[in-house]
Formats: C-alpha cells, structure tokens, sequence
C-alpha cells in the first residue's frame, strides 16, 4: 500500500488531540471519543510541574474506520470550552515525497 495517508501503530490507528483544557480529565476525553469506537489507549500527558494537561492527548482505535469518525466527529468541537484540533498521529507520505538515497 504505497497511498500517501493514515498509517497503521502497531496495535491500532492513533489520532492526536490538541486543544485538550488544562484540567480535562482522562474520563472527559474518553467519554468524548468513545461514541466513535472502542478505545485501546488513551494518553493524557500532564505537566510534571504544575500537574495539569498539557494540552494534548493519543488515542488509539481498534479500526481505522472508528479513527476517521472520531477525527470527522471532533475535530473544531468544544470540549470544557475549549476547541480541539483532531488528526491522524502517523501519516505516510506520498510517494513521490519520499526521498532516494
């Protein structure tokens, strides 16, 4: 499969949050996304610091079609009155932007 586009993790297909509110909590994201599909992970990174979210989360889908209808579902919305950007965390390039060695 040489198709520029979403690529596979190891273990399912993993969208990326930014946006996420400083004091979401990991049931908040769940619940948003989980309408969309099974959730495998969810990574909610805090700031060692301060201990607030440090604005973006991973989340991994069994499917990729569970994937896309979280991305197409979420992306812009508002979560605790904060808009999130939602996209696909690994990407294959297109062929011809690949580089010869």
């Amino acid at each position: 499969d040489d198709e520029a586009g979403p690529a596979r993790s190891i273990e399912g297909w993993v969208v990326v949050v930014s946006g996420v509110h400083e004091e979401a909590q990991e049931d908040d994201v769940f619940e948003a996304f989980a309408e969309f599909g099974d959730i495998k992970n969810l990574h909610l990174n805090l700031d060692r610091r301060t201990g607030f979210v440090k604005g973006y989360a991973f989340i991994e889908f069994e499917t990729k079609t569970e994937a896309a209808k979280a991305i197409k579902g979420l992306d812009g919305q508002v979560l605790l009155d904060q808009k999130m950007t939602v996209g696909w965390a690994f990407t294959k390039p297109s062929a011809g932007a690949r580089r010869r060695r």
